[in-house]
């Protein structure tokens, strides 16, 4: 494996895993935080008792987290030097932030923790609250960063040199707010349909149910009404990246040909070297519809881009098809939540019904890293679109190959260990919290 491959192989391996340890570190705080508020009004010991199995969980994925955040810094600096030093000043200003943000978080997290009967009642929400509100910053932040690369702005490059910089310009560049608005709700959706499963598993196996469905139930809220608004978000970034990324939408849509009418292609198989879509749906018009809001201007397709510019299709486009198709699939699982809450409260005791999402845990998590692969293969052959190519930021140092090896290894062995403390946690929830006849007021 060459130095280019094993550092581009490294980078996706670290951000694949992070992203799923920052996603419920920014999420589940908050649903910490309802539940919490639910016993301050209620006095109900079983949302006192979500809250503590809560926060210890959320405990392990800030721990993980931070390991993981934290290998992400060096290796920008390790396997993308070139990159480092010129964008570093330019763009360093969220990261900068971020770690700010992630001291209160931890502030915030240990006041809560051990804060039972210590503090005032409502100031120990509040901490709760804060560990939410912070570490939803974090992200955002590093959102921010990552929008950037895809929509530099804030410089001015003269004969090779980044002048004039300006890091606040730089910070909130055109694409930062797309792309966190669309990462955050993506974040609340992942995490949201994904701690409903769990819970929804424990409730079919009649496991402390009265405990598991109330927790059920705050979790997938969250899940439903983000699922429901991320088609809002995704339209937004989608206009994004017409404006500012044509190649990475034309290739999303393996849109080959620019013309009036451009279709909206629904699955396929791109079929690069003839240049056309096999078995996919085509919609007449509507591509250009969603970028342009009119049926008949062209979108710019591969055709008016030079092959050495242009991003792996087929990657893009199948990443792209399967967010797309996960999203949807929770927006109907969403609006099947929001009849049963409206119209069929009865539902919540079918085992169909919590069958649903049980088989829904793991697709917000996928849809999460497909949508990553879109944002980071979509790019290529840029690290910062149009100025400067992936192949002239890495590394020249020897050996990356077996570092990237050694991270699998980690990064397989952190995964071991979280899934079998979240077991633990699941298995130790006090048995005084079972009623075989659960609410589902």
């Amino acid at each position: 494996m060459d130095n280019f491959m094993a550092a581009r192989s490294q980078m996706a391996l670290s951000l694949g895993f992070h992203i799923i340890f920052s996603c419920i570190g920014m999420v589940m705080p908050f649903f910490m935080a309802v539940s919490h508020f639910l016993w301050l009004r209620t006095g109900n010991p079983v949302y006192q008792n979500i809250t503590k199995a809560w926060s210890k969980g959320v405990a392990i994925f800030f721990a993980t987290g931070a390991v993981s955040g934290t290998v992400l810094s060096f290796e920008l600096g390790l396997l993308w030097p070139t990159f480092m030093k010129h964008a570093g000043p330019i763009f360093g200003m969220p990261f900068s932030l971020e770690g700010t943000a992630f001291f209160i978080e931890a502030i915030a997290l240990g006041f809560f923790l051990y804060g039972w009967n210590r503090f005032n009642r409502w100031f120990h929400w509040f901490t709760g609250v804060v560990v939410g509100i912070s570490g939803l910053l974090s992200g955002i932040l590093v959102v921010a960063a990552n929008a950037w690369m895809n929509s530099p702005s804030g410089f001015d490059l003269v004969d090779g040199k980044y002048t004039n910089i300006d890091p606040i310009k730089a910070m909130f560049n055109p694409a930062w707010f797309s792309q966190a608005l669309h990462m955050s709700i993506a974040a609340f959706a992942a995490t949201g349909f994904a701690v409903a499963g769990v819970h929804a598993l424990m409730v079919m196996r009649k496991q402390n149910a009265n405990f598991h469905l109330r927790a059920f139930k705050i979790a997938a809220i969250f899940g439903v009404i983000a699922a429901i608004l991320q088609p809002l978000s995704g339209d937004i970034s989608a206009k994004m990246v017409a404006k500012r990324q044509p190649a990475k939408l034309a290739a999303m849509e393996a849109h080959f040909e620019t013309k009036p009418y451009s279709p909206l292609i629904i699955g396929g198989i791109p079929d690069v070297k003839n240049k056309k879509v096999d078995y996919a749906i085509e919609l007449p018009g509507m591509l250009s519809f969603m970028v342009y809001d009119d049926f008949k201007t062209p979108v710019k397709g591969l055709d008016q881009i030079p092959e050495k510019d242009q991003p792996p299709i087929a990657v893009t486009h199948y990443a792209f098809q399967l967010m797309v198709a996960l999203g949807m699939l929770m927006m109907g699982l969403g609006i099947l939540y929001l009849i049963a809450i409206w119209k069929k409260k009865s539902w919540f005791d079918k085992r169909w019904f919590l069958k649903l999402f049980v088989w829904a845990t793991p697709i917000g998590f996928i849809a999460v890293e497909a949508g990553w692969t879109v944002t980071e293969v979509g790019r290529q052959p840029w690290i910062i679109q149009g100025v400067m190519r992936t192949a002239d930021a890495v590394t020249p140092m020897p050996g990356i190959g077996y570092s990237f090896y050694l991270f699998t290894a980690v990064y397989f062995t952190l995964s071991i260990a979280v899934i079998f403390l979240l077991y633990r946690q699941i298995k130790m929830v006090p048995e005084i919290y079972d009623n075989p006849n659960p609410v589902s007021k």
